[in-house]
């Protein structure tokens, strides 16, 4: 009887994360757009990716960047807003994507920094509560897409998607990344529709002041 409810327990589990990870997937599927074809909009955000031993983005964080400088070269947002983890002194995500849009060529001025995105749900909330945004485009790859779709909408933050596979990435990266989205895709549909936790905030940051 146990052994019944434990595995019974199990399947019921499997299918939950599964499922969420069909239905952000099928949320996300018309909002996704190329880069071409994306509507102009005032901001695209840029979700943190990792650094390097040296401090340098990974080569994921740099597609990232590079696809969002290029939508800033090609008129379709006014700013960047990078957003990652700095928790630790020598660990500092959102400095290490500006250094390398710099080198890219875009202004720094057009450059916002989010020091407080530990995760996927926190780069959202704050984008809406801090930097005072109503809509953005989302700019990372295709496996993460989903997830930050639902939940920056899920926020009240209105968004599309560019994908910023810039190369092909290994099999073994892969199977990873989309396997971990998995879990993450369960907790995205949790924080958004149950637990609403708050993350770490501060002083409202506008970044335009005519609230567009």
């Amino acid at each position: 009887m146990v052994l019944r409810i434990v595995f019974w327990t199990g399947i019921a589990a499997i299918l939950l994360i599964v499922g969420a990870r069909i239905y952000t997937g099928l949320y996300a599927k018309s909002r996704i757009v190329s880069a071409e074809l994306t509507p102009p909009l005032r901001v695209a955000i840029v979700f943190g990716a990792g650094l390097q031993r040296d401090g340098s983005p990974s080569p994921v964080l740099r597609d990232r960047v590079e696809t969002a400088a290029n939508l800033y070269f090609a008129g379709k947002v006014e700013k960047l807003l990078f957003s990652g983890d700095n928790r630790f002194v020598d660990y500092n995500e959102p400095g290490a994507m500006r250094a390398f849009a710099i080198d890219l060529g875009v202004p720094e001025d057009a450059i916002v920094l989010d020091y407080a995105g530990r995760r996927t749900y926190d780069t959202c909330y704050r984008a809406k509560y801090i930097f005072n945004l109503n809509e953005a485009i989302l700019v990372t790859q295709s496996y993460h897409l989903p997830r930050a779709l639902f939940t920056c909408d899920g926020i009240g933050l209105k968004s599309v998607g560019v994908s910023a596979d810039q190369r092909t990435y290994s099999k073994s990266s892969l199977l990873v990344w989309n396997v971990r989205e998995l879990p993450a895709s369960f907790i995205a549909l949790w924080d958004v529709w149950i637990s609403r936790p708050i993350p770490v905030m501060g002083a409202p940051e506008p970044i335009f002041t005519d609230n567009k």
